[in-house]
C-alpha cells in the first residue's frame, strides 16, 4: 500500500469519505476503489457487478469526487468497512494495509467525451430503487444461498425501466444505497460509448455496456410518488 493515510482538504470532507465508505461497506462486496490525482479522490464502488461470463449482473458503480492534498496520487481497492478517521487529525482517514484486486475495478468509465442526454428526476430513482428492493425481499427464498440471491438480484437489477430511458433498475438502486438521492434533485444524465452517467449533486451512477434497444433520449421526469 502506497500511503497509509488519506489527507483531505478539510474534516468535512474526510467526514464525507467515511460516510460513502459506510455505505459501500453493507452493499455485497464491501470494496471501495480509491484514485487520487491532481487534487481529486474519486471514491468508487460497485453496488452491482458480475462475477463472471455467466452472470448476468449489470455493472453499475457509484462514485464520490472529494478534495484531496494535491500530492497525493493513488489507485488500488481497499475493504471499504476498514477505512477508520485517525485519532490524531481530523483531516485524515486511515486505510487497511492491503488492497484488493476485483475483476471491476479493471473497467473505467471514460474521463471525457459525455454527451448530455436529458434529465432524471430523483423522485422517480427512489421509487424504482424502493419497488426493486420490495421485490428482491418477496422473490428470494427463506435461507436462500449466495448463488440463488445473486441470481435473483441480477435478473431484478437487471431489468431495462422505460421510466430510466431504458437504462436497468440497478442504476436507481446504486443512487439509493449511496445516498445519492436527495429533494427534488433533477438528475443529469450522459452517455459516451457504452456507458452512461447519472449525475447528481451528491454523486455519480455509471452504468456500463449498452442500453436496451432503441432508447431514446432521457426526457425531464415529472415528481411521481409511489428492498437489494
Amino acid at each position: 500500500m502506497p500511503n497509509q493515510r488519506l489527507f483531505f482538504t478539510d474534516p468535512e470532507a474526510a467526514d464525507d469519505a467515511l460516510t460513502f465508505a459506510s455505505r459501500a461497506s453493507r452493499l455485497a462486496d464491501d470494496e471501495v476503489r480509491l484514485h487520487a490525482q491532481g487534487g481529486v479522490l474519486s471514491m468508487t464502488a460497485a453496488p452491482l457487478a458480475p462475477r463472471g461470463l455467466m452472470d448476468a449482473t449489470p455493472t453499475v458503480l457509484g462514485l464520490r469526487a472529494l478534495a484531496v492534498d494535491p500530492e497525493l496520487v493513488c489507485d488500488f481497492v481497499v475493504t471499504a468497512s476498514a477505512l477508520a478517521p485517525a485519532s490524531d487529525d481530523p483531516r485524515a482517514v486511515v486505510l487497511p494495509p492491503t488492497s484488493l484486486l476485483p475483476a471491476w475495478a479493471g473497467v473505467s468509465a471514460p474521463r471525457g467525451g459525455w454527451t448530455a442526454h436529458g434529465t432524471l428526476a430523483a423522485s422517480t430513482l427512489a421509487a424504482l430503487a424502493h419497488r426493486g428492493i420490495a421485490a428482491v425481499a418477496e422473490a428470494v427464498p427463506v435461507d436462500a444461498g449466495e448463488d440463488i440471491v445473486r441470481t435473483v438480484r441480477a435478473h431484478i437489477w437487471g431489468e431495462h425501466s422505460d421510466e430510466l430511458g431504458g437504462l436497468p433498475l440497478g442504476a436507481a438502486f446504486a443512487a439509493l444505497a449511496l445516498g445519492f438521492i436527495g429533494g427534488d434533485e433533477q438528475a443529469r444524465v450522459f452517455v459516451a460509448g457504452q456507458w452512461t452517467r447519472v449525475s447528481m449533486a451528491r454523486g455519480h451512477v455509471l452504468v456500463r455496456g449498452p442500453v436496451r434497444s432503441g432508447m431514446t433520449e432521457v426526457r425531464t421526469t415529472g415528481s411521481g410518488k409511489p428492498r437489494g
